[in-house]
């Protein structure tokens, strides 16, 4: 059994949580009540729709990471805002 690394990306939700999309895998979609609980339903999403892939003999599709990646950090400002 190999480890594949997927990029994620999560949307928050007007009502809380977030909807989560894997761009590798068209409509592996997923949502979870917050940020932990959507990385853990993104990695059981993207297990099943791989075991899909798997049981239809057709290839498991890899991304390469070496592109663009998003990420959030938050700084401190000389002011309140």
């Amino acid at each position: 059994m190999a480890t594949i690394p997927y990029r994620i990306h999560l949307s928050p939700e007007e009502e809380g949580g977030y909807t989560v999309t894997v761009p590798a895998l068209p409509g592996c979609i997923t949502y979870g009540e917050d940020f932990a609980h959507a990385l853990a339903m993104a990695k059981e999403a993207i297990e099943v729709y791989l075991e899909g892939l798997q049981k239809l003999n057709m290839p498991i599709p890899r991304e390469s990471l070496e592109s663009e990646i998003d990420a959030v950090v938050e700084v401190s400002t000389p002011a309140d805002v």
